[in-house]
Formats: C-alpha cells, structure tokens, sequence
C-alpha cells in the first residue's frame, strides 16, 4: 500500500495536485469497495491495487492536466460505471457539485454506498437512460463540465451528452487511442447539437503507457428542442 501510495502521490504531484492523507484513505476505501462490490456485480475487470489506481484513478483524474477544474462548478458524468471519472475528480476537488447517470440501477446502489462511505457531499446519483434525464430541465444546458468516459462512439456521445452541458460549457469525452475517423463522424452530431471542438489532448498512462485521447467540446447554444431524441435512438440511429 505504502509503495502505492508513494508513486500516485509523486505523479499526482508532478501535475500540481496535492493528495492529502484523508484523500488517500479515501481512494483506498473506494479500492475496497470496488473489489469487494466487483464479486457481487461485473463493475470492472481491473481489481488489482496498482492497476486500479493507474487505469481508474489516475486515468479519471487527467481530466483535470487539461481542463481547470478549480474553476468549474459543476460536473455531471454520463454513464458512469464505476463511478469513472467523476468519484476520483471529486475526492481530489471536494468543491466540485457532481451528478452521476447510469442507466442501471444496480450500479447506482454501489455507487450511493461508495459515495456515503467515502463521506463526500454534494454527489448525486442518478438512475436514468441520458436521453430521458437530459429533457428535464433541472438537467437541461446545466453544467460547467460533462463527461463520459470510453461509453459509445463520438457522434453518439455528443446526443447523451451536450444536452447536458450549459452555453459555453464543456463537454469532455475521454477515450482511448485517437480515432481521427471517429472525430470526423461526428462533424454533423456537433454542428445539430450546437457544439465545437475546442481541443484534443492524447497522453500515455504512466507504467502500462495505453494511449489516451481527450476531446474537449465548447458548446455554443442551447440544446435545439427535438434533442436528445428518444432513449435507445441515438445508438441505433447515430446523427451521421
């Protein structure tokens, strides 16, 4: 634990972000939780220590080497999972105000627990299909920041995503390797959806040195009416 404590906290460190001994605890409960939850439901296929705080941890905090997240206020993270990247971006910046959607409800009950275990506040989980969730306006064009993290194709991502997204905001998609085919179907997705493609970051994971690609995407307007179309459509019928 020590040893992984000791590099995690070095890289952290080389990106400006200071790991406090609560946050550690905090990062090592959710470990805990993950692997022991894991046995119960498929949450990840990665339970190792190291591996965990590589490919999960760190991974969903490199959001951060790009966007300001100290000046954001709120992160809503669409299909999240395991809680991938939206509980490790919140124990590191405990003022974000963070929404969880998953469309499972089982994943939403591991992550209400892991939420009150860890003692974070201002977390909320919700158990909805995006496109639904994405119609109310109490989600409506909302928040500073959103992601999704290796969920669907681009085009696809944009109709879950920018819907949730305020004028101005930035919708994050963090995937693996580049895909420039990717980006350019979804040229049309982001022109509908009132969105532009502000930058694109690709690193390496620190050890295993598995490619990342961050698309970072301003949204420029209100989200037109007719979308997000009905749940089920946008992957069955990507706006191409």
């Amino acid at each position: 634990m020590e040893e992984t404590h000791k590099w995690f906290t070095q890289l952290m460190e080389e990106k400006g972000i200071t790991v406090s001994p609560r946050q550690l605890e905090q990062f090592d409960t959710y470990h805990r939780l993950l692997a022991e939850w894991n046995e119960r439901m498929n949450l990840t296929g990665i339970t190792e220590r190291d591996a965990v705080y590589e490919k999960h941890f760190y991974d969903s905090i490199s959001l951060s080497f790009f966007v300001n997240i100290n000046e954001a206020g709120s992160l809503a993270d669409i299909g999240s999972g395991a809680g991938f990247p939206s509980i490790p971006l919140k124990i590191c910046f405990p003022h974000l105000k963070v929404v969880i959607v998953d469309s499972l409800n089982k994943r939403i009950q591991f992550l209400s627990h892991l939420v009150e275990q860890l003692g974070l506040t201002d977390v909320e989980c919700v158990h909805g299909r995006a496109e639904d969730l994405a119609r109310l306006p109490k989600h409506r064009d909302q928040y500073d920041i959103v992601t999704a993290r290796a969920v669907a194709r681009l085009n696809v991502l944009n109709e879950f995503c920018l819907p949730f997204v305020r004028k101005h905001g930035t919708f994050a998609a963090m995937k693996g390797a580049q895909s420039g085919e990717e980006v350019r179907e979804a040229a049309v997705s982001l022109r509908e959806l009132k969105g532009k493609i502000r930058a694109e970051h690709d690193f390496k994971l620190p050890f295993e040195q598995s490619e990342r690609h961050i698309v970072l995407i301003e949204k420029l307007d209100s989200t037109p009416k007719k979308y997000p179309r009905k749940a089920g459509t946008p992957i069955k019928q990507p706006i191409i």
